[in-house]
């Protein structure tokens, strides 16, 4: 039975950026940690990670839907969201450009 390969867990990417930048781990770490201090503080706004993406608040409108075990319609509530657009340069370097 073939295993699904899994991403970089968080010490194995603060691990590969210091080696990378000749960082120790501890600044590696801080750097990681700012960031995603900066991103929350700045996600109202749009907040880009140049070649990779951008995380943007969207506003859901009110829905119906459908409660899946007793099939009885529900009122969905309007919501704001946050998501993350992958960046064209991103989507390109893992996908190989157009299909």
């Amino acid at each position: 039975m073939a295993t699904a390969k899994k991403g970089m867990t968080k010490g194995q990417l603060v691990g590969h950026f210091a080696e990378k930048f000749d960082l120790t781990r501890a600044q590696a770490a801080e750097f990681f940690t700012e960031l995603a201090k900066v991103a929350a503080k700045e996600a109202k706004n749009g907040f880009t990670i140049p070649d990779v993406g951008k995380l943007v608040m969207v506003k859901r409108k009110a829905r119906m839907g459908r409660n899946p075990q007793t099939g009885e319609s529900i009122h969905i509530p309007a919501k704001t969201v946050l998501k993350f657009r992958i960046a064209k340069a991103c989507k390109d370097a893992v996908l190989g450009g157009k299909k």
